[in-house]
C-alpha cells in the first residue's frame, strides 16, 4: 500500500487564526441531526456486533462529520480522510466547482484543527484526488465509508467503484447530496449504482442514501425497528429495485450524544461563514478510555 499524502498546507492562516470550535455545531459544514442520528446507529451496530473494519471518508470540508465519525473508530481500525483541501483541483471542471462552492476557506490546516479539537489524533489524511484513493486503502477492508467529494458524475461514478472496492462483505457506504438540485451528477451515479451494480438501497434521508452491497435484510429489520420507536423521525417504505427502501423525513430529528471539543466551555473565537448554504456508542467508548 503506499503510503498516504503527508505535506502540510501552506495556504492556512496563522495559528492564532485557525478554529477552536467548543462543540461540533461550531464546525462549519452540512451535517443534519437526522443523518447524526442514522451515522450513530449503523456504527453503533456494528460496534455491538462486533464488524471489524476501517472508516473512509472521501470529502471532508472543514471536519464535522469526519469529527462524528473519528468517535467510533476502534483500536487497530484505520480512519482514512481524502480531500484535495487547498491543493489544485485535477481538471477545469473540478477547479470550478470548487471555486463557486467553497473558494478560500478549504484548507488543510483549518481540518486539522477542527479535528484535533476533538480528538488526540488525526486520521490518515490523503491530500489529492478520491479517484486515487484505492492506492492507500486496501480492498475488504472498511465497514463504513461517506462520499461528499467532487458532484460531478465522473468523479462520483468512481467514488462509487472506489467504495465498492474497499468496503467489506456487510460495508455501508453514504452518498451525500444525492438529490439536491445543484448536483444531478450525484443523483445519476447514486442511482445508476443501484440499477447496475447490486447496491441495493436502505434508506434515504434529505440529503443522503444509504445503501450496501452486502447482507441486507438484517440491517433493514434492525432499522425500521429503530425508527419505529422514535417519535422525532417520519419514516416510510418506498419499493426501488425490488427492495423495500425506507424514506425519512428528519427535521425534527434530535442529535445523538455529541464529540467533546477541548474547548468546550470556552467562547469560540469568530469563523468565516461557507458560501454556499447547503448515543449509544459514545457511553460504550467512554468505558474504553477513547475520545
Amino acid at each position: 500500500m503506499q503510503q498516504a499524502t503527508a505535506r502540510a498546507s501552506t495556504n492556512g492562516t496563522d495559528t492564532d487564526q485557525l478554529p477552536r470550535p467548543h462543540q461540533l455545531s461550531d464546525v462549519k459544514g452540512w451535517f443534519h441531526p437526522v443523518d447524526q442520528v442514522l451515522f450513530d446507529w449503523i456504527l453503533s451496530r456494528q460496534y455491538e456486533r462486533s464488524e471489524q473494519g476501517d472508516l473512509l471518508e472521501l470529502g471532508a470540508y472543514l471536519g464535522k462529520s469526519a469529527i462524528f465519525m473519528g468517535t467510533y473508530l476502534r483500536a487497530a481500525e484505520t480512519f482514512t480522510v481524502c480531500d484535495l483541501f487547498d491543493s489544485p483541483a485535477p481538471d477545469e471542471a473540478n477547479s470550478a466547482e470548487m471555486g463557486r462552492s467553497y473558494r478560500s476557506t478549504l484548507t488543510r490546516r483549518a481540518f486539522e484543527a477542527n479535528y484535533r479539537s476533538f480528538h488526540d489524533e488525526l486520521p490518515q489524511i490523503v491530500q489529492e484526488p478520491s479517484a486515487g484513493i484505492t492506492a492507500h486503502v486496501e480492498p475488504d477492508t472498511c465497514r463504513f465509508v461517506h462520499i461528499d467529494a467532487s458532484h460531478l458524475y465522473e468523479h462520483v461514478h468512481a467514488d462509487i467503484a472506489a467504495a465498492r472496492e474497499v468496503l467489506g462483505a456487510d460495508g455501508i457506504v453514504v452518498l451525500d447530496d444525492f438529490r439536491a438540485e445543484h448536483c444531478p451528477g450525484v443523483a445519476a451515479a447514486t442511482w445508476g449504482a443501484v440499477a447496475s451494480t447490486g447496491l441495493k438501497p436502505l434508506c434515504i434521508t434529505a440529503t443522503k442514501f444509504y445503501g450496501t452491497w452486502g447482507a441486507y435484510d438484517a440491517v433493514h429489520a434492525d432499522l425500521a425497528a429503530f425508527l419505529k420507536e422514535r417519535d422525532d423521525m417520519w419514516h416510510g417504505a418506498e419499493e426501488v429495485a425490488e427492495f423495500p427502501m425506507i424514506r425519512i423525513s428528519g427535521k425534527q430529528a434530535r442529535s445523538p450524544e455529541q464529540p467533546v471539543s477541548r474547548y468546550a466551555g470556552q467562547t469560540p473565537k469568530p469563523t468565516p461563514e461557507p458560501t454556499r448554504t447547503k448515543g449509544l456508542l459514545a457511553s460504550l467508548l467512554s468505558r474504553t478510555g477513547r475520545n
